[in-house]
């Protein structure tokens, strides 16, 4: 062999072997002490080798040599982390890093960098994604923070504690759904509703419209709400009281101890509201809502106070569990306890007063979680939970006199306040759920998502009086809700495109003895009923970044919601069972866009989307024409708006946001029901639905204010609600139209945090200028009020 040929073959050899070394690979995950980082920066020392991680915390490093390297990773707000390894030629290591949280952090949310909040507007979904830090140290709950984001209104009765409907992008009530770290909170009770969860308790809320992800495993019809919880930090304790207007307190506990060694880990949660809900209220005749009192015999128009509008709710969580286990990454058992008490002041409006009728709840719900990566084979993750609840709750109506706005009035021995009868009724509602959620990452740009989400709910009443010649509820009343999806996630041109393409499987299975329907020729009958049936739905998302700051979205979504008991089987005594209802579907679209830019502190964002929902089957509530009532699915409604906003920020010490929301709903039910007579509120923008509404939020604070380590916010918004009729549009005249008035609330708060926000004093007004406010017609909210609240929070890492 001649030399040549001998260099020929070194020369070769020693290519193959460089190109063979260069594949060695370093990838892993970038997280802090709440979840995932998407946009830190990740370098190797010395060199120009380096990476960011995408929206699930995750980076890569390829083709690296063998040889010894010192791995720097760093995000805005966070401690930079080095750590060292040693590459072997053709190994793959995956190197993970929990960073922590800066002296400075403040509980500020960091600016430069993407918050989840930020990464979660850049999936294919259409969905809000707020962090809640902003707002830590104010008395809100979390129903006044939702109410001031993108297409969403949230309308309220009255004050704390009162019924509220939650809408979004124009449907609203049932046909929206929520849930509390991916648990649906349908089974929690009443204490457990989005106008009694402080603030405090929540570390992020996501908002999902029209399109829901599988995971979450929800018949929504219009959209859904997601609380997140603070799942990642190894201790803390977080403590708060106010105090306010209309003797309004509030308290929250909450707070976590692991054990390093052993694993042992202890969480606890709790809360307790109380207001007397005393507001004044302010006669408006210009709007049909006059305060009319008798005195000396004398109808007479003037301003009162609420008198039997009194609410307590108070809650008590615990969860032990072991962490970072072989078996488990994490597996806790839970118990929760709440109890409710409510005064009922009005009625469907402020012209019908009670002034005796009262609720008392009480609530226990035992449950098992259990989260494990790399479940079984590598690449699949496991989140499985379990939980079974019991609330009783008592409503007696047994007074001999009926109110109003002078308080008590004429004397009835027999009548009750609701109705012609007295009753005290003794209320059980049972739930058990199951929720089983696998992900399986294919490969870096493939993934599955398996859910099964199983719901039972069983509803029992006794009646002490005795005056209720047929209660239905003697023997529970039963329905079970069978919701399986399956998602396949996809990335390509380098994390360009997203697109997860879905379907869901929904069943409904119910029975309810001694049911009430009609019998064609034997009339009104009582019998057995038993449903079982099935639908499937689909959908995909999608989202395009044209550049790191541009991006564009898509998603689309053939939902259902599946009925509830009332609905199907009525309550026997004066609604009527309906076992041919069907659910009711839509198809939702959105389109969107977003854009960002940031020159040195100075970041803005924009955000706009488009949406249409054509849906039908709703299921609506026909008053009786003789006997009984019942529910029928006569609904049909096309919905197409726009939303839009735009946010500014300078570093951690201003920021200014803007958004509103417009939305036509009109009526798509062509004919009367049951005839071929053409509908003449067909085309109707759909009555008593908020149509237009926009909010403005602005916040400035500056740190090492009076003492080092300090800091000083202050924080405003408004709100604002055009007029819309109650009734349709094309019956009555002008005049006879009786509307809900523009509003225009404002709100304004300031806080001051010492020792890195460990210690929190914050004053805050709500309704500051004295707004006549009402969500519904003829139900007065309350006026201008004044908070006071102290916080304390300390964690460790």
């Amino acid at each position: 062999m001649s030399i040549n040929k001998i260099l020929l073959s070194l020369s070769l050899s020693f290519l193959t072997f460089s190109v063979v070394a260069q594949t060695s690979k370093i990838s892993g995950q970038i997280s802090d002490d709440s979840g995932f980082i998407s946009g830190a920066s990740i370098a190797l020392k010395n060199s120009k080798v380096g990476t960011t991680t995408d929206s699930l915390g995750i980076y890569q490093l390829t083709k690296l040599k063998a040889g010894t390297y010192r791995i720097t990773v760093s995000f805005v707000g966070l401690l930079s982390e080095i750590k060292e390894v040693t590459l072997r030629d053709n190994e793959e290591i995956q190197l993970n890093f929990i960073l922590k949280r800066s002296k400075n952090d403040l509980n500020t949310v960091a600016i430069n960098g993407k918050t989840k909040s930020a990464v979660l507007k850049e999936s294919g979904f259409s969905v809000n994604g707020i962090e809640t830090k902003l707002y830590v140290n104010m008395t809100s709950d979390l129903n006044q923070i939702l109410n001031r984001s993108t297409g969403v209104k949230v309308r309220e009765q009255g004050g704390m504690g009162s019924d509220f409907n939650f809408s979004l992008n124009g449907l609203s009530g049932k046909q929206i759904r929520f849930f509390l770290d991916g648990i649906p909170m349908e089974g929690f009770g009443k204490a457990m509703s989005l106008n009694n969860i402080p603030v405090n308790l929540a570390e992020r809320i996501e908002v999902y419209k029209g399109v829901v992800p599988v995971e979450l495993g929800a018949d929504a019809l219009g959209g859904a709400v997601n609380i997140i919880t603070d799942q990642h930090t190894r201790k803390y304790l977080d403590a708060s009281v106010s105090y306010g207007s209309f003797n309004t307190s509030r308290a929250a506990l909450s707070g976590r101890y692991t054990d390093a060694k052993t694993g042992l880990v202890f969480d606890f949660n709790g809360f307790n509201n109380y207001s007397d809900n005393n507001y004044l209220m302010r006669s408006n005749p210009k709007y049909d809502a006059a305060i009319k009192v008798t005195e000396n015999g004398q109808v007479v128009e003037k301003d009162v106070r609420r008198f039997h509008d009194a609410y307590r709710s108070t809650m008590g969580q615990i969860n032990v569990g072991l962490t970072d286990k072989s078996w488990a990454d994490k597996i806790t058992i839970g118990l929760v306890y709440s109890n409710l008490y409510k005064e009922i002041q009005t009625g469907s409006n402020q012209n019908k007063v009670y002034g005796a009728v009262n609720n008392r709840e009480n609530f226990l719900m035992p449950s098992i979680n259990y989260k494990k990566k790399d479940f079984l084979l590598k690449g699949l993750s496991a989140n499985l939970m379990a939980s079974y609840s019991i609330t009783r709750s008592n409503v007696a109506d047994t007074s001999s006199y009926l109110y109003g706005w002078g308080g008590k009035g004429r004397f009835e021995p027999i009548q009750g306040e609701l109705s012609d009868i007295k009753t005290i009724y003794h209320y059980k509602n049972t739930s058990a759920i199951a929720r089983a959620n696998f992900a399986y990452q294919l490969n870096d740009n493939n993934s599955l998502n398996l859910n099964y989400n199983y719901n039972h709910y069983g509803r029992s009443a006794v009646e002490d009086l005795g005056t209720v010649k047929n209660n239905v509820f003697d023997i529970p009343n039963t329905i079970s809700k069978n919701i399986v999806g399956l998602a396949y996630q996809n990335n390509s041109f380098n994390n360009r495109l997203t697109t997860t393409a879905f379907a869901k499987y929904y069943n409904l299975g119910a029975f309810v003895r001694n049911a009430v329907y009609f019998g064609g020729e034997q009339g009104w009958v009582n019998s057995d009923s038993r449903t079982q049936e099935g639908y499937l739905g689909y959908g995909i998302a999608s989202r395009f970044k044209i550049t790191e700051q541009f991006g564009l979205k898509a998603s689309f979504e053939h939902a259902y919601r599946l009925q509830e008991g009332e609905e199907l089987f009525g309550n026997g005594i004066d609604i009527a069972s309906n076992n041919k209802l069907k659910p009711e579907q839509s198809d939702n679209i959105n389109l969107g866009a977003y854009y960002t830019y940031r020159i040195d502190q100075h970041k803005f964002a924009f955000e706009g989307a488009y949406f249409f929902r054509n849906a039908k089957d709703f299921i609506y509530f026909i008053p009786s024409g003789g006997i009984f009532s019942t529910y029928d699915n006569i609904g049909a409604a096309k919905i197409n708006g726009a939303e839009a906003e735009i946010k500014y920020n300078y570093g951690d010490v201003f920021e200014i946001a803007f958004n509103a929301s417009y939305q036509n709903a009109v009526n798509n039910q062509r004919y009367e029901l049951g005839t071929d007579i053409l509908d003449i509120t067909y085309g109707d923008r759909i009555p008593n639905q908020p149509w237009f509404y926009a909010n403005a939020n602005f916040s400035i604070g500056k740190n090492d204010v009076f003492a080092k380590d300090s800091r000083i916010q202050f924080n405003y918004s408004s709100q604002f609600v055009n007029w819309f009729y109650l009734n349709w549009e094309s019956r009555g005249s002008i005049e006879s139209k009786n509307k809900i008035p523009n509003q225009l609330i404002h709100n304004v708060g300031l806080s001051y945090a010492l020792k890195n926000g460990r210690y929190n004093l914050s004053v805050e007004s709500l309704n500051v200028t004295n707004e006549l406010a009402y969500d519904n017609f003829r139900l007065q909210k309350p006026g201008r009020s004044f908070f006071v609240k102290l916080r304390y929070f300390i964690k460790s890492y």
